[in-house]
């Protein structure tokens, strides 16, 4: 059934891990904040996590609060710390690069 006629919100939590998924999809009564669909999932507890106020949550790639309310067809998205700078990463993987070239040229 449409939402305009049950007055809930189709939604979905997720959380991705290196080599896999977990997409949650619910049906969630209007003004429920992205803390509680993630709550509500059982997100959580499948994942050995806690819901504190540090855990990083957002809806399509971009950052939320805890309390921001849904809308239908929103993916609230739970992040995991990032192990590398993306930033440094590229700076070491261009050193890298000319480091090489230059030891090809200087080999001839």
């Amino acid at each position: 059934m449409p939402e305009e006629l049950t007055g809930m919100l189709n939604i979905e939590v997720v959380y991705a891990l290196p080599t896999s998924q977990t997409l949650i999809t619910l049906v969630v009564p209007p003004g429920t904040t992205a803390i509680a669909a993630v709550r509500q999932s059982g997100i959580l507890e499948q994942h050995q996590m806690t819901a504190s106020k540090e855990l990083p949550l957002g809806i399509f790639g971009k950052k939320v609060s805890h309390d921001r309310p849904l809308k239908a067809m929103d993916r609230v998205e739970i992040y995991r710390p990032l192990i590398a700078n993306a930033k440094e990463m590229r700076r070491q993987r261009a050193t890298k690069q000319k480091t090489a070239t230059a030891k090809r040229a200087n080999s001839r």
